[in-house]
């Protein structure tokens, strides 16, 4: 296979502890995000613009990375359609998630991301092939009883823009499902530039007849982080697929209950309800069970080189 590739990628490598350190960094870095576009947003700047402005910078940081030392063999895609599907999916997600930040405080759309684990063990089944047993399946109905239990469609809490926040979920479950299929095939260099330049270019055009400048000197530096942030996220979530396996990583994403809790309150002065409290807690012990269900059959019968064809 490796004659049929354009230029040399990195190949997959089982470095358990390196690969979660790393996830860790990623998933904190991902509330760093939330939070600039919250506080952006609040100012009042364009949820479009914010979006632009954060692949822009992702972009430009991932073109003075990778362009001096891999040439053009950081544009070239080996799967094109796959990669600009992966960039549409993450581009999608932060547009739905920047817009709900608007109106929702961090923990409740972090919280609902947190069923993102769930939503990869159902897109697993027809994208990589995956057999799902009635326990599993139990877990995933658990887990999305937490996600109501956090919008409650029933009660006043509820906002529209929770509805925008699962579509973030959704779309940000099959990015990781589609950077997993990636890892070995394409380079990390190209994943970046990939998924942040299109964002970037479809957005500039649009962008433009909205631009508003922020008013005082601590937006403008918020808005050039909020950049900073997103491709050194995503540049360590695409490096630690490499090195450990998507069903470990996965329960990672909780970490970020610590890290956004702490940013809501610090930053923003809203502490999470009850609620949110308990579904978050629902999902979290569904996307746990799952995780060690997976791992334990892992153990049992080793997964296929191919994740595709996995378990």
């Amino acid at each position: 296979m490796a004659d049929r590739l354009h230029h040399e990628v990195a190949q997959r490598e089982d470095k358990l502890g390196l690969g979660i350190g790393i996830m860790a960094l990623g998933v904190t870095l991902f509330t760093c995000i939330d939070s600039s576009a919250k506080w952006l947003v609040l100012a009042g700047l364009p949820a479009l613009q914010v979006v632009f402005v954060r692949y822009a910078v992702h972009f430009a940081m991932s073109l003075v990375l990778f362009l001096p030392r891999e040439g053009m063999d950081a544009i070239r895609s080996n799967a094109p359609v796959r990669q600009a599907l992966r960039s549409a999916c993450l581009f999608g997600s932060t547009l739905c998630n920047f817009t709900a930040l608007q109106y929702l405080p961090i923990t409740v759309t972090t919280t609902i991301m947190f069923s993102g684990p769930i939503a990869v063990t159902l897109l697993s089944i027809p994208i990589l092939g995956e057999r799902v047993g009635l326990p599993r399946l139990i877990a995933v109905c658990v887990g999305f009883v937490g996600v109501l239990v956090v919008i409650q469609p029933w009660g006043a809490e509820f906002h529209p823009a929770m509805l925008l926040n699962l579509l973030a979920m959704v779309l940000a479950s099959l990015y990781f499902v589609l950077t997993r299929m990636l890892a070995g095939i394409e380079s990390n260099a190209t994943a970046q530039v990939w998924s942040s330049g299109l964002a970037s270019i479809l957005l500039a055009p649009v962008v433009y007849s909205l631009w508003t400048w922020p008013e005082n000197t601590i937006d403008y530096v918020v808005m050039g982080l909020i950049g900073i942030f997103g491709g050194s996220a995503h540049i360590f979530v695409t490096q630690a697929h490499r090195l450990a396996d998507a069903s470990i990583l996965a329960p990672i994403i909780y970490f970020q209950v610590l890290t956004a809790a702490l940013a809501s309150i610090v930053i923003f002065g809203e502490w999470p309800t009850m609620w949110t409290v308990v579904g978050g807690a629902i999902i979290i012990a569904a996307g746990v069970y799952i995780w060690h269900r997976e791992r334990r059959q892992a153990g049992i019968t080793p997964p296929p080189a191919d994740p595709r064809t996995a378990r």
